[in-house]
């Protein structure tokens, strides 16, 4: 079985924000929910200036503090790796947004779950039949498009993105693009010191 990672090229990313609308349609999110986040800086002294985009996402982390800390057992880690949320086992207590180094997790709360992307409660048929899985007072955040990973296809945000700044593949290939890219530019993991091991990668 693979175990899935993702690389971001840097030098790629254009700050397009295509991959987060492609995730906010892939997965139906509420309003003011994100599971992937492109962050912008500006950088330099004028006239020399330039932006930096820093692709974000859930980090599907080998040894993640959201699954040790979780009191039900609702974070879990799938066999090739993707770090999963149970609906039905959580609380809502917030312990696993709080155990996240990287920030990537939401609790649902009822304006999420009840008002549409228009508000007063009006839903479009497009979004009632995909937020009706949502459910008030649990996490949600990034699964790698975990259906589509199933049925042999790229997360979503990777599939769009024009550029190919989003690498995804399997991680136990050494001869796979994106381990062969991790090697060739040193791929470097977020926040190392955090000890999580994270399967997605950073590449300069």
């Amino acid at each position: 079985m693979a175990t899935w990672g993702m690389a971001f090229d840097l030098r790629r990313c254009i700050g397009c924000n295509a991959c987060a609308v492609a995730c906010k349609q892939e997965n139906t999110l509420p309003y003011g929910v994100f599971f992937t986040k492109t962050l912008t800086e500006t950088v330099g002294t004028y006239p020399n200036v330039s932006k930096v985009y820093i692709p974000t996402i859930c980090n599907h982390c080998e040894d993640p503090p959201c699954e040790r800390v979780c009191p039900t057992g609702a974070t879990y880690v799938r066999p090739d790796g993707i770090v999963m949320v149970e609906a039905k086992d959580c609380i809502g207590c917030g312990t696993c947004v709080v155990a996240c180094p990287y920030d990537t997790r939401t609790v649902l709360h009822k304006h999420h779950v009840q008002d549409g992307l228009f508000g007063g409660g009006y839903k479009t048929p497009f979004e009632q039949q995909g937020m009706d899985r949502f459910v008030e007072g649990t996490t949600v955040k990034c699964t790698f498009c975990h259906e589509r990973v199933d049925g042999g296809l790229q997360p979503a945000c990777v599939a769009t993105c024009p550029t190919e700044a989003r690498v995804f593949g399997d991680l136990d290939d050494p001869d796979s693009v994106l381990n062969r890219l991790i090697r060739e530019r040193k791929g470097r993991q977020p926040l190392p010191e955090k000890n999580t091991n994270p399967r997605v990668f950073y590449i300069e």
